[in-house]
């Protein structure tokens, strides 16, 4: 068993025991999707990420509040016809519906979190190369600017949120979301995403918001994520 099977399985029977502590209280069936639809893996070790995001952040962040979402989107989709589809499908189908407002909050924000994990590498950040510095520079400017946007946007969101890089038609765009929405029941792709809900920074930046997304810029993202979702958006 490697490390990502070994840690999916330790978080599984983690998700479960919190299920039980919480009384969230599904049924066996349920417990047993819950390992189907998933609480991913990390990409890397807890403290893979420091001095910029500490093992103690990731595991308030992942181990509590991220397995929490897998956990209550299970419970809400067991037993409709939401229960066997993709998690961007459940995503999108339960977009706007009123009755399934708390199945979309809680499954886009498992989406939401499984991208911004890969939104990060260690020994990440700084300026891309290749065909997505390409792309940010025939539609957003220079780099810096792309910089200067993306700081900007996610210091101003307003609340807890998301900010984005996303390809809308032929063109990049740098976009804010609020609460739990997200790009992929709004029609564009995202290509990596920051997370601005406190409980992200919190911990290592108190409201040093700016801060928080100086580091990710500067020593976090993962470029090559980016450029992949580029290249797969065609």
């Amino acid at each position: 068993m490697d490390r990502r099977d070994f840690l999916k399985t330790s978080f599984y029977l983690s998700a479960l025991a919190m299920v039980q502590l919480t009384g969230i209280g599904c049924s066996r069936q349920s417990e047993t999707a819950i390992s189907l639809l998933g609480l991913p893996p990390l990409p890397y070790h807890n403290d893979a990420l420091e001095p910029y995001i500490s093992s103690r952040t990731i595991e308030f962040h992942y181990g509590k509040h991220h397995q929490a979402y897998a956990a209550n989107t299970q419970k809400l989709i067991a037993g409709s016809k939401l229960e066997k589809l993709p998690l961007k499908e459940i995503v999108q189908k339960s977009y706007g519906i009123k009755d399934l407002v708390p199945t979309y909050n809680n499954a886009a924000q498992l989406f939401n979190h499984d991208f911004y994990w890969e939104s990060m590498k260690p020994k990440g950040g700084g300026k891309p190369q290749g065909k997505i510095l390409q792309a940010i520079e025939q539609s957003v400017g220079t780099f810096e600017s792309f910089s200067k946007t993306f700081s900007e946007s996610a210091a101003a969101q307003f609340g807890s949120g998301w900010t984005w890089l996303v390809k809308d038609g032929n063109q990049l765009k740098v976009i804010n979301t609020g609460n739990a929405d997200t790009p992929v029941a709004m029609g564009t792709i995202p290509l990596l995403t920051i997370d601005v809900w406190e409980h992200a920074y919190y911990l290592d930046y108190q409201n040093r918001r700016a801060d928080y997304i100086r580091a990710f810029l500067d020593h976090l993202v993962n470029w090559e994520f980016a450029g992949n979702n580029l290249a797969k958006a065609g």
